[in-house]
């Protein structure tokens, strides 16, 4: 009797030990189908015009007497805006900065000497901003008539003095995003074809920046990076969209 209690008590503990080992070995595989997935980037890229162009005029003038000075940089400004008016610029385009004087004699580290060097250089800058980029590029190679009348342009302390920007991201997001994420699905399809496995559902997504940078910059040696600028008319825009998809 005890050897028959024996045996049914081996007989169960094996069967028990078998079923456990089917169940987690169903658990593994299942936890292993459901672990496989494929990450991909999906990218939109479009080029387009900028809309606004902000162009930095700047005038200066070097003087011993302040006044004299002042009253030659206020003539100075004038024909820069009488220029501008000429050529179709709006007036309500124009702004005119404060005037900026710089005393030689004042500065700390300056060995000024009056019979050798002006005492005050006064500047004035006048700041352009408009939507008809076309007519402020034109007109800013024309300035040369402008040293004709006597006026002297420096060069900006703003860098590149002619700046373009495009400010209607908005408009376009929408469909770069949408663009952006079929392409994404469509590389993850390709992969799971070539893998002779079926795209399942996606498990998440990552929409990266948008970047706006000049047409004519290079790679800068990142993934999707761009050397930015904005010294181009013309600009890409791009958006890159990372996306997980499981694996079937």
């Amino acid at each position: 009797m005890k050897t028959s209690n024996i045996w049914i008590a081996s007989i169960a503990l094996v069967i028990s030990f078998g079923v456990n080992a089917l169940l987690i070995g169903r658990s593994l595989q299942r936890f292993k189908n459901e672990d496989r997935s494929v990450s991909v980037k999906g990218f939109s890229e479009r080029e387009v015009k900028a809309d606004l162009a902000v162009w930095i005029i700047q005038t200066r003038m070097a003087n011993n007497d302040l006044m004299e000075g002042s009253r030659a940089i206020e003539v100075a400004k004038n024909k820069v805006i009488d220029f501008l008016l000429q050529n179709q610029i709006k007036q309500d385009e124009i702004i005119v900065e404060g005037v900026g004087v710089l005393d030689k004699k004042a500065q700390q580290y300056d060995n000024f000497q009056q019979g050798n060097a002006f005492r005050y250089l006064i500047t004035q800058n006048l700041q352009i901003r408009s939507n008809n980029v076309d007519l402020i590029q034109k007109v800013s190679r024309m300035t040369g008539e402008l040293l004709q009348v006597g006026v002297f342009l420096s060069s900006s302390d703003y860098g590149n003095p002619l700046q373009f920007y495009f400010t209607k991201l908005n408009d376009i997001k929408p469909e770069m995003i949408t663009e952006a994420t079929k392409n994404a699905r469509k590389a993850a399809e390709q992969f799971a074809s070539e893998n002779n496995s079926k795209l399942g559902q996606l498990k998440k997504a990552n929409q990266g920046l948008f970047t706006i940078v000049d047409r004519t910059a290079s790679l800068s040696g990142g993934e999707g990076g761009y050397a930015s600028g904005t010294n181009d008319l013309f600009k890409k825009v791009r958006v890159v969209i990372s996306a997980e998809y499981s694996i079937n």
